[in-house]
């Protein structure tokens, strides 16, 4: 039984085709298309299913079901399974068939989804959260895996760019239709909606996505796709060697801990940003929400033009541009949280310069740069590498801010009243740091020095 799920996951065997030349072309424009969209929709839909949460979490606390610091505990076990998930599966997405791996992922995300609707339990909420991490971890690589296989290094910075945005088209779908289902319906209909969004995004992938050009009767000469139909003797070989090299590499570890730093602050403002609006300016669920998602709504803006403005204005170099976007990532973070008083503009603009500035950031120090540095056929055990670190600061991130908020909590006259002092130069202080980590990647080669292994 064991063998039948391993052979289940293994690479596509390849296929020989029968058409012509052109409409070899054609058919292969068309199902590449279908399957970087597939893949980058889906990706988006799996944070719908992870960010649910952080949705629900002033509701959760007025409702009397659990406090601050155990919300943080739960959101914290889905980042620490998801860090140790991110590393072990994105070397086992290099060996596998990314359609089905993905899709599996995100199924399984959704049915967590739906089952924390009907319970109260904390332990529950540990348990199923925790183990959401783990399935949430089989997508970020499968789609990078998928961008390697059917894209060459020339192309693959651009549509990385695009496929990076679905962690900004998740965010805003999350924070726009969940915040609705939370205010219409209550929030556990908030989990139910996130479930059914993600067995929609399942359906989507196993219809579209496909595995690798070989499984469709595509042969390209290509180096890391050629062979991408076997994984056994020498490839075995091969892909063991690329992997060890990706962990001795001191540039890649590096970049790992700006990384986490910056996930310190990006889920800063994504886990507890609708929390600390209503908190501390009185803004209601819907309107908090709304706000955060504008960071969302403009992350796809930064995402999408990061690979241009990297190859457009300087020469491909990811790391002048990285510690452009992580100065305005430091700056979005103190208009948010010092300028005291409300103002919705100010919030608004803030979250305009957080979306730009973290969706660069996402992009580069999150995955390009990691992949640009790795041996082709080692991808995703460079992603696994810079996620392990990632959602260990964003674990500790949610312990931390959880009992930070609930610790400087006071009743006063009846009215719950918390001090967000610390927490700002927490949220702060961790993207100053990922700044200071990115400048000493000045040193580490760009993707056009030679040094790629491609």
């Amino acid at each position: 039984m064991g063998f039948k799920l391993l052979d289940f996951y293994k690479i596509s065997p390849p296929v020989s085709g029968g058409e012509t030349d052109s409409e070899r072309s054609v058919r292969f424009k068309r199902i590449r298309w279908a399957t970087f969209l597939s893949a980058t929709t889906g990706y988006g839909i799996y944070y719908v299913c992870r960010l649910s949460m952080n949705v629900i979490r002033k509701p959760i606390v007025e409702d009397g079901v659990f406090t601050e610091t155990q919300l943080g505990i739960i959101g914290s076990c889905l980042f620490f399974v998801y860090a140790v998930g991110k590393l072990t599966n994105g070397f086992l997405a290099d060996r596998s068939n990314v359609k089905r791996f993905m899709s599996t992922g995100l199924l399984c995300s959704a049915l967590i989804n739906l089952c924390l609707g009907f319970t109260n339990s904390f332990f529950a909420f540990v348990l199923l959260w925790g183990l959401n991490g783990w399935f949430q971890s089989m997508g970020a690589a499968s789609g990078v895996v998928s961008l390697t296989r059917w894209y060459s290094s020339k192309e693959r910075g651009t549509f990385y760019g695009f496929w990076s945005a679905s962690h900004n088209l998740g965010e805003a779908l999350t924070f726009i239709s969940i915040a609705l289902l939370v205010s219409w319906m209550g929030w556990r209909y908030g989990m139910i909606g996130a479930g059914v969004i993600g067995l929609l995004g399942f359906l989507m992938m196993l219809a579209f996505m496909r595995d690798t050009p070989q499984s469709q009767g595509f042969l390209l000469d290509r180096r890391g796709t050629s062979d991408a139909h076997s994984v056994s003797g020498k490839q075995t070989e091969e892909f063991n060697k690329a992997q060890k090299a990706v962990l001795k590499n001191p540039a890649i570890w590096i970049l790992a801990l700006s990384s986490a730093f910056m996930y310190i602050s990006r889920y800063a403002v994504n886990s507890w940003g609708v929390f600390y609006l209503e908190a501390q300016k009185g803004y209601s669920t819907l309107d908090a929400s709304f706000i955060i998602s504008i960071s969302s709504v403009c992350g796809i803006v930064g995402t999408v033009f990061s690979g241009i403005i990297s190859d457009k204005f300087f020469a491909g170099s990811r790391n002048v541009p990285a510690l452009i976007f992580g100065l305005m990532n430091v700056s979005a973070l103190c208009l948010f949280l010092l300028v005291p008083g409300v103002h919705f503009w100010v919030d608004a603009l803030a979250m305009v310069l957080f979306g730009l500035g973290i969706g660069v950031l996402i992009c580069f120090l999150g995955g390009l740069m990691a992949v640009d540095i790795a041996p082709c056929n080692a991808s995703g055990a460079a992603l696994g590498v810079v996620g392990i670190a990632s959602y260990i600061g964003a674990g500790l991130q949610d312990v931390m801010s959880g009992i930070l908020i609930e610790g400087q909590k006071t009743v006063q006259n009846g009215v719950e009243v918390y001090d967000f002092t610390y927490i700002n130069w927490f949220w702060i202080g961790a993207a100053l740091l990922s700044v200071v980590f990115a400048c000493l990647l000045y040193t580490s080669p760009s993707p056009r020095d030679g040094a790629t292994s491609r």
